[in-house]
């Protein structure tokens, strides 16, 4: 079993072991044998299953107050045993997030209570084909057409494409030029010119797809927040949840660490455990010193915003960039220590390499968050 010390560490209370405990308890018992060979239809039972026990009533919240430390130890806890069962929480959050942070009432009214009971599952519909990382160069296009708009462009890597039953959409209304002209809508896929063109399939298996708009018709009243205010609208999504990717991350580590662990003290070499030697205690002291650095980076930038930090963007890309490089180099020890089983198919550490990989591309590059706590630290100055 995981190390859970660090939930003694100042940056929790009570409820949060509380919490971490009832989960534990909850995956131990659900997450074992989850038949991965179908990943819609599992990705559809793990958003009812977690909303049934509760757990996604962390993932909104009508007055925009979001806990990041219990998003964050839902996301480690459930990385460590199921990496579509992190997906699938994952995605309920940062779909919602816009309407828990800047939706009317109506809005939050109609479509928390759907997504926190797991009766709906939601998609963030932010990159598109050309831009990237690079959100203010969007290109899609949302037109005024009397109280409606009118929707044309792109949208590609979208986690819960094709499956989703809300989208929370970023396109260009013109208000100013770059970041100062996008704005943010709720979008369903009943509405007419809504196109799922491909499915993606990646290393990891998660619902991935390219959409597309075309002359797709939306009510004013699907706005979320103010006209042009689309990008701070993402940024303050991802200024939460970019700190629950690294928690994902460690979630990972966490799980190979164990399955190191483990290795190394049943495998004999020389009539030996495979602990014994020098070179594999400097590979575990290593794997464990990375894992503590970066649960500190997390939970520093998670305690952070819920202490009432207003943006706590550099701490976040620090935790992110950190967590997910170090968890892929965490995993690759536990491959090498596992030896050609490492890389045997199905195997938990070969599943957790093709895992990780993901992590350090989305919600912002490694690169990116190198950029971001370079300019944030500048300013600090």
């Amino acid at each position: 079993m995981a190390d859970r010390t660090f939930l003694s560490w100042p940056f929790f209370d009570d409820r949060h072991r509380a919490l971490a405990d009832e989960l534990e308890a909850w995956a131990v018992a659900n997450l074992g044998n989850l038949d991965h060979q179908d990943t819609d239809a599992v990705c559809r039972k793990l958003v009812a299953d977690l909303g049934q026990a509760g757990f996604l009533t962390h993932t909104g919240s009508p007055d925009g107050l979001l806990d990041v430390r219990s998003l964050c130890l839902i996301r480690e806890t459930l990385a460590r045993h199921d990496g579509l069962a992190d997906f699938a929480f994952a995605m309920q959050g940062l779909g919602t997030g816009a309407i828990s942070l800047f939706g009317t009432d109506a809005q939050k009214q109609h479509w928390l209570p759907q997504s926190r009971s797991g009766a709906a599952i939601s998609a963030f519909a932010l990159t598109e084909p050309q831009s990237g990382s690079d959100v203010a160069n969007s290109t899609m296009t949302a037109t005024a057409d009397g109280n409606d708009f009118i929707l044309n462009g792109e949208k590609t890597w979208i986690s819960n494409g094709g499956i989703a039953d809300v989208y929370t959409l970023f396109a260009r209304t013109g208000e100013a030029p770059g970041a100062k002209g996008l704005s943010a809508f709720i979008v369903t896929p009943d509405a007419g010119g809504f196109e799922v063109v491909e499915r993606l399939e990646t290393i990891a298996p998660h619902p991935l797809a390219t959409l597309r708009f075309t002359d797709c018709r939306v009510p004013g009243s699907s706005m979320i927040g103010a006209p042009g205010a689309g990008f701070k609208v993402a940024m303050s999504v991802l200024d939460i949840f970019r700190s629950t990717v690294a928690a994902a991350a460690l979630g990972f580590a966490r799980r190979a660490l164990d399955e190191a662990l483990r290795r190394v003290t049943t495998r004999k070499i020389q009539g030996a455990p495979l602990f014994d030697l020098q070179l594999v205690q400097g590979h575990i002291a290593d794997m464990a010193l990375d894992i503590d650095a970066a649960a500190l980076l997390i939970y520093r930038a998670a305690w952070a915003k819920d202490s009432g930090a207003p943006r706590v963007t550099r701490e976040a890309a620090m935790a992110k960039l950190f967590s997910t490089d170090q968890a892929q180099q965490v995993i690759d020890k536990a491959v090498q220590l596992h030896g050609g089983d490492g890389v045997r198919s199905g195997t938990t550490v070969e599943k957790l390499y093709r895992e990780i990989r993901a992590l350090r591309i989305y919600e912002g590059a490694s690169d990116v968050q190198k950029i971001i706590i370079a300019r944030q630290t500048l300013q600090s100055l």
